[in-house]
C-alpha cells in the first residue's frame, strides 16, 4: 500500500533500530514536518525467532531481524495495524538495498498485515510515496543529525573504558541526544548551530572524571546493520567495553560519502551522465566539508583522537582492492579495516551476517592481503545469524582480546629490548 498525504496525520511510522542516537534525532528532524516516527528498540531472541516465521531462513541475518522486529511490533498490541506505517532506509544497490522492501511486503501479507504501507527511504528514487516527500532542506537538517551521531559514538566510546562513575557517558550521550533532538525539531537548523554544539558537546565530555586504566584499542568493521545495531551484533560494543576494551568503530558519515563516491567513480567505470554526475560531485563535496569540520572542532579541543578523513580512507585502500567492488559494503569494508590499523587499532572484529556474501568477499575474504601488508593486525570474523551461540561469539572474542594483550605486551617487551641496547 502506498503511503498517502492524508497518512502523514494519521499514521505513527515504526523505524528499525540501528544507530539509536543517530536515528532517535533524525526521527525527530522527521517530526519537525509533520511525520509521526517512532524508534522500535525492542531485542532478544524472540525477535529472529519473529523474523523466521515470515522469511525464509536462507534469507540473510538483518533482514530476519529487522522484519522480525516489525512483524514483532505489529502483533503487540502496542500499535493500531490500521494506523501504522513502516519505513526502510534503501541505498539503491544489490541485496537488502533495494530488495528487502519486497520481502518485507511479502513477510506482511503471510502475517495478515498487508495493508501495512511500507515507506522507502531512498536517494535513488526507488518509489514514489505522496505522504512522504524528501526535500532539500530536510536531507541537510537528517545529515545534521548524522553528523550529531558519529561525533556522540566517537566521544562515547573513547570515554566508556575510562569513566570513574560507570554509566556517566552514556548518560551524557543520552542526554545530549534528547538535547539535539528537541533542537532540531523546534529551532531552525542552521549549521552554525551545529558547529557550535560540537564545542559544547566536547567540552562536556573531556570535563566527565576518567582515570587511567589497562585497554587494548579494538575496531568493529562489518555489513552495516550488524556493525552498529545492538540487536543485529549482541551488543558486542558493551560486551568489549565490559572485557576492558576501548572501541573504535568508523561512523555513518563514511558510509554516505562511499555511496555518493561511488557515484562519482561510474562515471569513469561504466559512462554516467555528466550531469547527474556533477550533482554527486556537489552532494560529496558538500559532505567532505561536513566531516572535514568535524575532524577540526575534535582536533581543536585537544582531548579526544579525530574520526579519519574519508580522502585518506580513499588512498589506504589503493592496491589492495579494486575500486568497482560495490556490493554492500565493498571496498568501504577493506578500506576501514586499513584505517583502523593506520591509526593504530590493529585489533579488528569483523562482523560477518549470514548470507551477505559480498560482505564475506570483501571481508574474511581480504583478511590474509591485509595481513600479508601488515602481519600485527589481530582480525577475527564473528558469525552473526539465528542459529549462532551467543557463547560462542563470546568466547571467541575473549580469544582476540588474549592474543591482543599478547602482542602488545611481546611489542613493549622488544621496545625495551631495544632501547636497552641503545643505551
Amino acid at each position: 500500500m502506498v503511503f498517502t498525504e492524508e497518512m502523514k496525520s494519521t499514521h505513527t511510522i515504526l523505524v528499525p533500530n540501528m544507530l539509536p542516537m543517530h536515528f532517535k534525532i533524525i526521527c525527530r528532524v522527521m517530526e519537525k514536518v509533520g511525520y509521526h516516527m517512532e524508534l522500535l528498540e525492542t531485542s532478544g531472541p524472540h525477535i529472529a525467532e519473529t523474523g523466521l516465521k515470515y522469511v525464509h531462513n536462507d534469507t540473510c541475518y538483518p533482514a530476519i531481524l529487522v522484519i522480525g522486529q516489525f512483524i514483532d511490533a505489529l502483533q503487540s498490541g502496542r500499535y493500531d495495524p490500521d494506523k501504522v506505517a513502516l519505513i526502510l532506509f534503501q541505498t539503491g544497490g544489490g541485496c537488502r538495498a533495494s530488495n528487502y522492501i519486497h520481502l518485507l511486503r511479502k513477510a506482511l501479507e503471510k502475517a495478515g498485515y498487508g495493508h501495512v504501507p511500507v515507506i522507502s527511504l531512498s536517494m535513488t528514487g526507488l518509489e514514489h510515496h505522496p505522504g512522504f516527500q524528501l526535500t532539500l532542506p530536510l536531507l541537510k537538517r537528517v545529515m545534521y543529525g548524522v553528523l550529531y551521531g558519529d561525533l556522540l559514538m566517537t566521544l562515547v566510546n573513547q570515554t566508556k573504558p575510562y569513566e570513574k562513575k560507570r554509566g556517566s557517558a552514556q548518560a551524557l550521550a543520552d542526554r545530549w541526544t534528547e538535547r539535539l533532538a528537541q533542537e532540531m525539531a523546534h529551532e531552525k537548523a542552521n549549521y552554525r548551530q551545529v558547529k557550535a554544539n560540537y564545542r559544547k558537546i566536547l567540552d562536556d565530555f573531556a570535563a566527565l572524571p576518567v582515570e587511567p586504566r589497562d585497554t587494548v584499542k579494538v575496531g568493529i568493521v562489518g555489513e552495516i546493520f550488524v556493525k552498529y545495531s545492538p540487536l543485529g551484533n549482541n551488543h558486542l560494543e558493551q560486551f568489549l567495553v565490559n572485557e576492558g576494551a576501548e572501541v573504535v568503530i568508523p561512523g555513518l558519515l563514511d558510509f554516505c560519502l562511499y555511496c555518493v563516491y561511488n557515484n562519482i567513480l561510474d562515471r569513469k567505470l561504466y559512462g554516467m551522465n555528466k550531469k547527474v554526475q556533477l550533482a554527486y560531485r556537489v552532494a560529496y563535496k558538500f559532505l567532505l566539508g561536513k566531516e572535514k569540520d568535524m575532524i577540526g572542532a575534535v582536533k581543536a579541543q585537544g582531548r579526544f583522537s579525530p574520526p579519519t578523513l574519508f580522502t585518506h580512507t580513499i588512498d589506504l585502500v589503493q592496491g589492495t582492492i579494486s575500486m568497482g567492488v560495490k556490493m554492500g559494503e565493498g571496498w568501504l569494508l577493506t578500506a576501514e579495516m586499513l584505517e583502523l590499523a593506520d591509526k593504530g587499532v590493529d585489533n579488528i572484529v569483523c562482523t560477518q551476517p549470514f548470507g551477505c556474501l559480498p560482505n564475506h568477499i570483501c571481508g574474511k575474504g581480504m583478511m590474509k592481503p591485509i595481513k600479508a601488508k601488515d602481519p600485527h593486525i589481530n582480525i577475527v570474523a564473528i558469525d552473526y545469524d539465528a542459529g549462532a551461540t551467543r557463547v560462542n561469539q563470546e568466547n571467541r572474542l575473549k580469544l582476540m582480546l588474549a592474543n591482543a594483550r599478547q602482542n602488545r605486551e611481546a611489542q613493549q617487551a622488544a621496545r625495551q629490548e631495544a632501547a636497552a641496547v641503545r643505551r
